[in-house]
């Protein structure tokens, strides 16, 4: 039977999420049927055939690799989305090395769902699901890795996605960019990504670090000194302005400049000329500049701390570096990447990891970041008694989140009973003002729907019947 177009089957256990799903995509025009487990939507797909299959990754009979196989053993195969939750991530990524087309994280968002889809669809048009031809989509797993980011810089995550291809887009241009992002998320990792990739590739690539030098030390480290400009400066020397000249230029930490020595950063920035501590000569340079803040800007522009002017001239294009919670797709990528470098680099037979230990790493908040994820990585290969990396070789931080979340619990679930009465009312007072309008009320909410319509579920609300 051929498959009409725009036909789904979403294979759900969780039967308010499934509700959701199902009654949403009938919204959008696709014809939309639903299953409960890994037989039952093998037995829909012998009996018919679809366009795109959401799968859940942990079903009660399986875990949805037994669909995506059968799916893959097909003359037709459909698109096959796996929806997993943090919890599972592993076993996702797995299925993407086996041939899943994409996966979504639980809750579902609606943009990044009808991203996928659109995809989906475009692959079915194209047709490019023929044995004898490659699957793209699978290979974003190694995204970064593939795109010639380096082994560091690694995404398959939307929002890493995205940032790849901003950098592709930003990096032959001469405008200055803006990164922001917390401590550890990797935007030096970014910042060389985009000197790699421009023009200016086989010129320098310097880096500063604001935050580390004192005033005086910043300025003679940005823009030279002649000989005498103050107490030890025997010898003339170029600053770090100069030695970009021709290449990039990268202030981390921008933030933390005196008021002082940003009249002097926008003045360099904004006519690439400056002159040296101590001496009067204007030199000029053609550089690159790229900036990077751990810190809201605009706030430090409200509260007076930083520049307004300097704020605008730095801020022409932004990047933003996610956190690694917010990506917990690609903590099995990061993982992987680094144990793989790490035994290479300390002569380890240290071939993988457990996926217990994995499925600790993936539930970890990590609020170090790569950074921190780097040097829990580094450490287990060297304290590994064997092969595989397993819970003991992890930190303590890592082997006790379930022990701290047991203590947190009893405090946890008085604070939830606590809320419980007051989030019902908010939740109906927002539905009435929007009219009962679930998407506009989600976006009010700062939710998605599916966490507005499991929320409706377990408060009872229900639409008032006209």
């Amino acid at each position: 039977m051929i498959a009409q177009p725009g036909s789904l089957l979403v294979v759900e256990d969780d039967g308010d999420i499934r509700e959701f799903l199902a009654d949403d995509l009938r919204a959008r025009g696709f014809r939309t049927e639903t299953s409960v487990s890994c037989g039952d939507a093998i037995g829909r797909l012998r009996e018919q055939s679809f366009d795109v299959v959401l799968c859940d990754v942990q079903l009660p009979d399986g875990d949805g690799l037994s669909v995506l196989r059968w799916c893959r053993q097909c003359p037709d195969p459909p698109v096959v989305i796996l929806l997993t939750g943090y919890g599972s991530i592993a076993r996702a990524v797995e299925a993407m090395r086996e041939g899943a087309d994409d996966y979504l994280t639980k809750p579902i968002v609606d943009d990044e769902l009808v991203a996928s889809l659109s995809r989906a669809m475009a692959r079915r048009i194209d047709g490019p699901h023929l044995a004898s031809e490659p699957e793209p989509e699978p290979e974003s797993v190694d995204a970064g890795v593939d795109a010639g980011w380096g082994a560091e810089l690694i995404g398959c995550d939307p929002r890493m996605e995205q940032l790849f291809e901003l950098v592709e887009t930003v990096a032959r241009s001469r405008t200055t960019v803006l990164i922001q992002g917390e401590s550890g998320t990797g935007k030096t990792l970014t910042a060389r990504a985009i000197h790699d990739h421009s023009d200016r590739c086989d010129q320098d690539f310097v880096e500063v670090s604001c935050g580390a030098l004192s005033e005086s030390l910043l300025e003679s480290e940005l823009f030279g000194h002649v000989s005498g400009a103050f107490t030890g400066a025997h010898t003339s020397r170029p600053g770090r302005f100069r030695q970009a000249d021709g290449g990039t230029l990268f202030l981390d930490e921008i933030d933390t400049a005196s008021p002082a020595m940003q009249v002097r950063l926008l003045r360099a920035i904004q006519d690439r000329e400056f002159e040296p501590v101590g001496g009067s000569r204007t030199e000029r340079v053609d550089v690159r500049l790229i900036v990077a803040t751990n810190e809201d800007l605009e706030s430090l522009v409200r509260e007076g701390s930083f520049r307004e002017d300097l704020y605008y001239r730095v801020n022409v294009i932004t990047l933003t570096q996610p956190p690694l919670r917010e990506r917990r797709t690609d903590i099995p990528l990061l993982v992987e990447s680094y144990r793989d470098r790490f035994a290479g680099e300390l002569g380890r037979q240290v071939v993988s990891v457990d996926s217990e230990a994995m499925s600790r790493l993936c539930e970890y908040h990590w609020p170090g970041n790569v950074r921190e994820l780097v040097n829990v990585i580094e450490r287990a290969v060297v304290l590994c008694r064997g092969e595989v990396i397993r819970v003991d070789d992890l930190p303590e931080t890592l082997r006790c989140e379930d022990r701290m979340v047991g203590e947190s619990g009893l405090a946890g679930n008085r604070l939830k009973s606590a809320m419980a009465d007051p989030e019902r009312r908010m939740i109906v007072d927002s539905l009435e003002d929007h009219g009962w309008n679930r998407q506009q009320t989600a976006r009010s909410l700062g939710i998605n729907r599916t966490t507005l319509y499991k929320k409706m579920k377990r408060h009872g609300i229900a639409a008032p019947v006209h």
